[in-house]
């Protein structure tokens, strides 16, 4: 159990960094009854303001101390660039306030288990916004995997395609800083792995089961001039695979590119078991899965399943405030898709596969 919020107030909450993805967590918290966004904070104070007239928010910081020192938010979205999550989440949590993270966690699994170990300290709601737990048909597919429909797992394959590296379809990534910070080591990116990669990891092993081993390549390709934009130097992975072996036995691929023309933002995730297969293809749908077993293995049909819908990570976050019953995906979760990813940078450097 957390130290809830019990009683019929609103749930106050603020959010830390108002950049693009802000505007996705102001706007799903205003769909929530009983929640309130009552505070921003950006080191940039004027795109802060900007902010808070755009959701009517009267509480505008410049800095994260000044909003936990003098705001009365119980909860705080830590929606900052990734290298800043540890410190801006920790420091939420040392001054009593419930955190949603943006993922990934952090930039190391060490830093992620300081993360984990502040949370338990302060028996307050952890979680990391791992969105993708938003759709019903990974709820669904992961329900049939454990209720045994396709039998033993054996075999995983799972990708997640981006093509704004080639088109406009998000902005010109040359003249936008949104895009641009994701390719530049320096800017705090751990690349496509860490951006993409922390969702295809959450995507493959929520169904499958924890990942053992690991043998994976990265690459970056030249994009540019002497591979830098302005401030922006080009350095960050572009290209991820993976070859996996899950803790179960079953092996595994998974990828992840910003190069696919025609895929703007496609998952896919195709278990086989022992007795049958299930597959996710967000291009089709992200509220139906697909299953092909028992009688269907002959002529090898199909068969569509509508999923049941799933509270959004955010109704979660809010209810296990008000509750003091904990939800997922919390801090640990993330911290053990961080430990993946950590032995993925590893075996790229080393050239040859390692243990998780």
């Amino acid at each position: 159990m957390t130290k809830g919020s019990r009683g019929r107030a609103p749930v106050r909450i603020a959010i830390i960094g108002t950049g693009g993805m802000a505007h996705t967590h102001a706007a799903e918290y205003a769909r929530i009854r009983g929640c309130r966004l009552v505070a921003v904070c950006d080191v940039d104070r004027a795109r802060a303001e900007a902010f808070a007239r755009k959701f009517g928010v009267s509480e505008v910081y410049a800095s994260a101390a000044d909003l936990l020192a003098r705001s009365g938010a119980q909860a705080v979205s830590v929606v900052t660039p990734d290298a800043d999550h540890a410190a801006t989440a920790i420091r939420c949590l040392r001054a009593g306030r419930h955190v949603l993270c943006e993922k990934p966690l952090a930039l190391s699994h060490a830093e992620a288990l300081r993360m984990v170990g502040a949370a338990r300290r302060a028996r307050r709601v952890n979680m990391v916004n791992l969105s993708y737990r938003n759709w019903a048909a990974l709820e669904g597919l992961a329900g049939a995997v454990r209720r045994g429909a396709i039998g033993r797992v054996l075999h995983v394959e799972a990708s997640y395609l981006q093509a704004w590296l080639l088109c406009r379809i998000w902005g010109d990534w040359r003249k936008t800083p949104a895009l641009l910070w994701r390719l530049s080591k320096r800017h705090g990116s751990r690349g496509v792995l860490g951006d993409l990669g922390v969702h295809l990891v959450d995507f493959a092993t929520y169904p499958a089961g924890p990942i053992a081993r690991v043998h994976c390549q990265l690459k970056t390709y030249p994009k540019a001039r002497g591979n830098r934009v302005g401030r922006y130097v080009l350095d960050a992975n572009d290209s991820a695979t993976i070859s996996a072996e899950f803790a179960n036995g079953a092996i595994g691929v998974l990828h992840t590119t910003r190069w696919c023309a025609g895929r703007p933002n496609r998952l896919f995730l195709r278990i086989s078991g022992s007795k049958g297969s299930v597959e996710l293809d967000s291009d089709r749908s992200t509220s139906s899965y697909w299953i092909c077993a028992g009688r269907d293995i002959d002529p090898s049909a199909w068969r569509e399943r509508k999923a049941r819908a799933v509270p959004s990570i955010y109704r979660r976050f809010v209810t296990a405030i008000r509750t003091g019953r904990a939800a997922q995906p919390d801090f640990a979760r993330g911290a053990e898709v961080q430990k993946v990813l950590d032995a993925c940078v590893l075996s790229d450097r080393r050239g040859r596969p390692v243990r998780v």
